[in-house]
């Protein structure tokens, strides 16, 4: 049986609504981000809380500089998400850009973005 070197329909569709579940989260958390920036949940006078809010998950409160890194990390992560999308429309996704191989199932269900074999990525490639 030869090598495959291309996931089928049902196999894209399945990492496609892994995709969209994550987008969807990301886009949720980036808006939260991007709300504790600009402090656009509101600080009028009738606000009695501080100046910057605490995330909707509990987490800590976070200056508006760090809610900055974090919000361009996490629009960088929505980019790549989104890529990942174009892929599976062109029928390429999951295929190693170093090799031209198939990446593991296993690796694109952890990391759905990836763009690179374990092999690939610990020769010296990125993402």
């Amino acid at each position: 049986m030869s090598e495959k070197n291309r996931y089928n329909d049902d196999e894209l569709q399945e990492f496609k609504e892994l995709i969209l579940k994550k987008l969807e989260k990301a886009q949720r958390d980036y808006e939260l981000l991007k709300a504790n920036v600009t402090n656009s949940d509101g600080n009028d006078i009738a606000d009695t809380s501080p100046t910057f809010k605490v995330l909707e998950e509990g987490a800590s409160t976070l200056s508006k500089e760090e809610a900055g890194q974090l919000a361009q990390r996490q629009m960088k992560f929505i980019q790549h998400l989104q890529n990942a999308l174009v892929r599976i429309e062109n029928k390429t996704y999951g295929v190693c850009r170093e090799t031209g191989k198939l990446i593991p199932k296993e690796r694109l269900m952890a990391v759905p973005h990836a763009t690179l074999s374990v092999e690939a990525k610990q020769k010296g490639g990125r993402r």
